[in-house]
């Protein structure tokens, strides 16, 4: 094992195993889930990663310990072994053709003892709606007996008595037929499989038709009708779900409302409307800018997934679908049809404030919540509502259903759907059905009984929002070891986020970023002593790259374009890091460009001198990418020693991901010789490995670890959610732990660099007082107010001086043995250093005792 290696393993290893023994000793006190695996279904297909494939609706065997999915996409249905829900292994599909035809697409499933109910939609058209119900028996997956249905079926649910099954008969309409709107022919019903009897043999199927008329000419209710539903003539049935009084309710989504069946008579007893919401404080408009500025009048809630509370209360996900979607959910008493709870706007301003939501949808249907489950943990009715297109499940108490308790959020991969509580194993499991390039579709499950959330690491205080994400690189903050700066890339308008630490960090405020003479791509922010910052801006091609300085208002005072002779070739993927050191005339800004630039094999590292305008450059190996993928440099910070540390990643996510982590680099003196290029190569020491950090929390690995910062003693690190655009939005920020223990840092003076005679540390503005305990870094006479004169320099840079260039030597010939076998072979070093760090497992696991032993109030005396 190697020392970089070694130090992930430790400290991850304290963290997991401090909470998991503290978590045992309180798991009554317990109410929280965490994540313990993610499940990616190509897994369980036969073309593996090649697939085409998709977990959307599950259910589990009555043992708990098989999970079964629909899987739409390859008309199949897949079995999954979860006995180790920290282990899920798959145990292969059912492909639908065995059942019936090639053609038949599974919609949903539900076990029912030694069976599974797969409904299946065999229509040959929209207009020419069948299905049918396919009884299989789970232990060698043969088909027991096959039920044809009334039409085209959805969803399924069982009731807790065993006695029946009701379906919902969508029958929905064509989109692409006239305006895609209501109403369709035929019109959709009910149906109820009545299970007499353990023996398939002496089932059967009765309708419960939700209009009258004739299948060709529909006609309306009167009890719909009377509902105010919009169009019951065609009722379009979505969801159902029934209680232990063996009432069905069955959500009319397009329709907004709702029809109760008493299952026994086959009885309509009742029917309403689900009503309109109005909603303040949302994003409305896909803009480029993550606010609350707008407003949705009268929006029609169109529930999609229902559950029973309680035998009385009925709570909503309100999806939408062509008038409405109301961005959250609603609890109705089932007595009387009025709503008596509703979410409003806080599931929005759960994404905006957890970096989740998904702004390329705000002129849409938001967060659009699709699922939503209840069931029972530790005596607590707990309420799971799983947001389609901001990839996460709210959890809440609804042990009094007028007034919920929010508990955490759990973030899945994209497209939650599927939502399947399995207390009796203290588990939840989420399939997620949308199936991308970069995240798979997946079955996550979440164990019950953590003390504390997993997620969010990083957020935004509800009573004082800073919607967030996209986040791309980090910076100290020179007055206050207690914070970082964040900035955000053109995902969104640019924005510099001011960081409180904590266990989670908060985003306190958000800084725009304003008069730039183009859009700003910022993916580095580094912050001067002096007040205001240094940011690199990421252009489209090499020229383009710019060094941005930014007041501390946000007002963009000079912008230095980089060497067109240098990174004139570069296409995109360049400037992607920045730091500084130093103050005044000493003041050096060092950046990084990402990838490779044509006809070179190292990556370009520049040292810019702002007081005369120079630049001075180096190079940086990466090591080799893996088939397939390839390696690039996200970020630049300054060490305490004078010298630095790099992210190096790949641009791989998920089980794909192999390489995040960070080096530590010097840059040589001045003297040193280079290359005829005039590019001094560096030698760099893996300091760690980032990659068990990402996996830590058992989701999809992230990709685009981007931020790097050290804050008073610790390092931190932050990952970019793309904006929750084709991603699973989630941030990770996470502490890697003391910096003498993540790097190797020179206690001698540094000497890396010519250091400027002041310290190398940046320090206050002359004009702050000290006695002012947070001073802002504001009005210097380089960081003017916004609302004043002065415009945006553009600064030329000076060609790199020729005595420079011939004084470096691009071998590094004046570095250490050491240096050059890190530099040649940067596996090797990995291996020789692996019990330096290997004390973190003990410590952890003292750590953890002495939570475990601190949570039953036991005393330990000193020694």
């Amino acid at each position: 094992m190697h020392r970089t290696a070694g130090r992930s393993i430790g400290i991850v290893t304290a963290a997991v195993l401090a909470v998991s023994i503290s978590s045992s000793a309180n798991a009554d006190n317990s109410e929280f889930f965490e994540r313990v695996a993610t499940y990616p279904v190509y897994q369980n297909h036969p073309d593996g990663v090649e697939a085409t494939t998709a977990a959307e609706i599950s259910t589990v065997s009555e043992d708990g310990n098989t999970l079964i999915y629909s899987d739409a996409l390859s008309r199949s249905v897949g079995f999954v072994d979860i006995s180790d829900p920290s282990n899920p292994k798959g145990l292969g599909l059912l492909a639908l053709h065995q059942l019936g035809s090639a053609e038949d697409e599974p919609t949903s499933v539900a076990a029912y003892g030694e069976y599974v109910f797969v409904v299946v939609n065999t229509s040959a058209s929209y207009s020419d709606p069948s299905g049918r119900v396919d009884v299989v028996r789970i232990a060698d997956r043969s088909l027991v007996r096959s039920f044809e249905l009334p039409g085209q079926p959805d969803s399924i649910a069982i009731s807790k008595d065993g006695a029946y099954a009701g379906i919902a008969i969508e029958n929905e309409r064509d989109e692409d037929a006239g305006d895609g709107g209501l109403p369709q022919t035929p019109a959709g019903s009910v149906a109820i499989l009545d299970l007499n009897g353990e023996n398939p043999e002496g089932w059967g199927v009765r309708e419960v038709p939700l209009t009258s008329g004739t299948r060709e000419d529909p006609k309306a209710l009167p009890l719909l009708e009377e509902a105010g539903l919009d169009t019951p003539q065609d009722p379009e049935p979505e969801y159902v779900s029934i209680n232990s009084k063996n009432q069905l309710a069955v959500t009319l989504q397009e329709n907004n409302g709702m029809v109760l069946i008493d299952l026994p008579s086959g009885n309509i007893t009742s029917a309403f409307s689900t009503g309109s919401v109005d909603l303040e404080g949302v994003d409305t408009t896909d803009d480029g800018k993550l606010d609350t500025d707008g407003s949705l009048k009268d929006v029609p809630r169109e529930p999609d997934a229902v559950a029973w509370l309680q035998d009385r209360y009925l709570a909503t996900a309100n999806e939408g679908d062509w008038k409405g979607g109301s961005r959250g959910f609603s609890i109705f008493d089932s007595e009387t049809g009025k709503v008596v709870w509703d979410s409003g706007n806080s599931l929005e301003h759960l994404a905006l404030g957890q970096g989740l939501f998904p702004e390329h949808r705000a002129d849409k249907k938001g967060v659009e919540p699709e699922g939503l489950a209840i069931a029972e943990f530790n005596g607590v009715d707990y309420g799971f509502v799983a947001s389609e297109r901001a990839n996460f499940v709210a959890v809440y108490d609804l042990s009094n259903p007028e007034s919920p308790r929010y508990l955490q959020t759990l973030p899945t991969t994209n497209g939650p759907e599927g939502i399947l509580p399995i207390p009796e194993r203290g588990l939840l499991a989420v399939a997620s059905e949308t199936d991308e390039d970069d995240v798979r579709s997946a079955v996550s499950l979440y164990s019950f009984g953590a003390e504390e959330s997993q997620f969010p690491q990083l957020q935004s205080n509800a009573d004082s929002l800073v919607p967030f994400g996209a986040l791309s690189g980090l910076s100290a903050n020179p007055q206050d070891s207690n914070k970082l700066y964040a900035v955000s890339d053109n995902a969104y308008e640019p924005q510099i986020y001011d960081i409180t630490l904590g266990t989670p960090a908060t985003i306190e405020r958000s800084i725009p970023v304003t008069g730039a003479s183009t859009d700003l791509d910022l993916e580095g922010i580094a912050a001067r002593g002096e007040g205001g910052f240094w940011a690199a801006h990421e252009g489209a091609s090499g020229a383009e790259n710019m060094l941005v300085r930014i007041d501390s208002s946000g007002a963009v005072v000079e912008e230095v374009s980089l060497p067109e002779d240098v990174v004139g070739t570069l296409g995109k993927q360049g400037l992607e890091g920045v730091t500084v050191r130093g103050s005044g005339d000493d003041e050096q800004v060092i950046f990084t460009l990402q990838r490779e630039a044509p006809d070179e094999s190292f990556v370009r590292l520049g040292k810019y001198l702002p007081a005369t305008g120079e630049f001075t450059w180096y190079g940086y190996e990466l090591d080799e990418a893996v088939e397939g993928a390839w390696n690039g440099l996200s970020e630049i910070t300054a060490l305490l020693d004078g010298s630095y540390a790099v992210i190096e990643r790949d641009n791989q996510v998920g089980p794909a991901a192999k390489h995040k982590a960070i080096y530590q680099i010097e840059l040589p003196e001045e003297t040193a010789q280079s290359d005829d290029s005039g590019v001094t190569m560096l030698s760099k020491k893996l300091a760690v490995d980032v990659l068990p950090v990402l996996q830590a929390t058992h989701g999809w690995t992230q990709e685009k670890l981007e931020g790097l910062a050290v804050a008073g003693d610790e390092v931190y690190v932050v990952t970019d959610n793309d904006a929750v655009d084709e991603a699973t939005g989630e941030t990770v920020f996470a502490n890697l732990g003391e910096v003498s223990q993540v790097f190797e840092l020179d206690s001698t003076e540094p000497s890396p660099t010519p250091e400027p005679s002041e310290s190398s540390e940046p320090t206050a503005t002359p004009t702050q007082q000290e006695n002012d305990p947070e001073p802002e870094p504001e009005n210097t006479e380089d960081d003017q107010d916004p609302q004043g004169t002065e415009q945006p320099e553009q600064s030329q840079p000076a060609p790199t001086p020729e005595a420079e260039n011939q004084d470096s030597d691009s071998n590094g010939s004046n570095n250490s043995d050491e240096e050059k076998d890190a530099q040649t072979d940067p596996d090797e070093s990995l291996a020789n250093t692996g019990a330096n760090s290997m004390w973190l497992i003990p410590v952890g696991l003292v750590l953890a005792l002495l939570g475990a032993a601190a949570a039953v109030k036991s005393r330990r005396t000193k020694s």
